[in-house]
């Protein structure tokens, strides 16, 4: 049989299976990060920097305010547990799964293994990249480019040579060491990889199985689509027959989301054998437009009622909501967006727009103000400031009125002087 769940007790799955029910702890220590790792798989990274890079957030989120060079020490340095890879778009990853992903990795080498391709036109840059990574170990692209051999010919681009770091990085060839502030540094994927793990070999559908299993216990309560996208799977068949076998092993149930349908036919659903159902989530938490329970638009809709687009490609005269509006999260509900910068050299969190979702309900505000100054207590700075653009601001402004832990000032958003 097929068990029925209530949109609002699949959201409530979901928010468990993300670590949302969990206290956050007083001290955050690297075990907390781990932990946190666990149960997401996998950490977008992303580098736009208006108030905090993406991959910062979702420690955040779920853990509070933490040092922030906790992470760096964790996740970048070069005897890290964690390595980069396209497990998403770019993550971070553990290093033990590198096989896992033989599969996408052979997939690029095959796609570009015609005489036509990029890889095969430009051999001898390939070459000395490789060379050059074995010869003296881990470079940042600047070393390389310090040491270009300009004087070999026309053959020398640099564009190029970024271009053979980013395909053999793609193809397992090289992997990235770490970063030194937000610039990769390369090297042989055998100068990073433990050789136990580079040389596992893992079937294709082996490894769809086993990320498809991790997708659903991260996600609690999932469509096929909702599993495929997780890890960006676009075989549609190979996860249909991993979502059988993982029934079959009786490691995901079938289940009915009421609400959950397309053209007036349900939508097929799987719960994790251990997902659980929490009574209720008492979490405020802002979320980065890469944290997984918002990344999917077809879920963070489905599941939340947020139809959500990041705006930062749209011009500033047409953006709805802000550059980089973040979703805030109270209880299990979706109820607003906000656009946040961190002016540093005012020591001010800036609160550049402000807007309600149809979730939110009156006493959200407070919530949302008690999480924005621990926002600025988490990036060190003094002051709050919020503008007047957006339909949620006089709210908030008057919840952090209300409790100036710091203080608080109103700015003008150019968006409100134009109008």
């Amino acid at each position: 049989m097929t068990d029925t769940l209530s949109a609002t007790q699949a959201r409530r799955m979901a928010l468990a299976a993300q670590g949302f029910t969990r206290a956050r702890p007083s001290v955050v220590s690297s075990r907390h990060l781990h932990r946190t790792m666990e149960r997401l798989g996998v950490l977008q990274i992303d580098s736009v920097n208006v108030f905090a890079r993406s991959h910062y957030l979702p420690l955040f989120s779920r853990l509070g305010a933490y040092e922030p060079a906790l992470l760096d020490r964790t996740f970048l340095s070069r005897t890290t547990h964690y390595v980069e890879y396209l497990a998403h778009e770019a993550t971070f990853i553990p290093v033990d799964d590198w096989a896992l992903w033989r599969f996408r990795m052979d997939a690029f080498r095959r796609r570009w293994a015609t005489d036509d391709s990029w890889l095969s036109s430009n051999a001898r840059t390939v070459q000395w990249v490789q060379d050059e990574l074995r010869d003296r170990g881990p470079l940042r692209p600047a070393d390389l480019r310090a040491d270009a051999p300009r004087e070999r010919g026309t053959w020398w681009d640099w564009d190029e040579v970024k271009l053979a770091l980013e395909h053999l990085w793609r193809t397992g060839d090289v992997a990235v060491s770490g970063r030194r502030g937000f610039e990769r540094t390369y090297a042989l994927a055998a100068q990073v990889i433990p050789a136990p793990v580079l040389a596992r070999e893992i079937p294709r559908e082996d490894a769809i199985r086993e990320l498809m299993r991790r997708a659903a216990r991260s996600s609690g309560v999932a469509t096929q689509a909702d599993l495929a996208d997780y890890y960006r799977i676009r075989d549609r068949a190979a996860v249909g027959r991993a979502i059988a076998d993982l029934v079959d092993a009786g490691e995901l149930e079938p289940v009915h989301v009421r609400g959950w349908d397309r053209a007036g036919r349900p939508l097929p659903a799987w719960r994790h054998r251990d997902a659980v159902l929490p009574r209720r989530v008492d979490a405020t938490a802002i979320l980065t437009p890469f944290d997984p329970v918002v990344w999917f638009r077809e879920r963070a809709l489905r599941a939340f009622q947020l139809d959500y687009r990041i705006e930062i490609y749209v011009p500033a005269a047409k953006r709805r909501y802000g550059y980089y509006s973040l979703p805030v999260l109270v209880g299990d509900r979706i109820v607003a967006r906000v656009d946040l910068k961190a002016d540093r050299a005012a020591s001010t969190l800036q609160v550049q727009s402000a807007w309600w979702e149809p979730q939110a309900r009156d006493e959200d505000a407070a919530a949302i103000a008690a999480e924005l100054r621990l926002a600025a207590t988490w990036q060190g700075l003094e002051h709050v400031s919020i503008s007047g653009w957006g339909d949620a601001t006089t709210a908030v402004h008057a919840a952090l009125a209300a409790a100036p832990e710091r203080a608080v000032r109103r700015h003008v958003h150019e968006r409100e002087s134009a109008v």
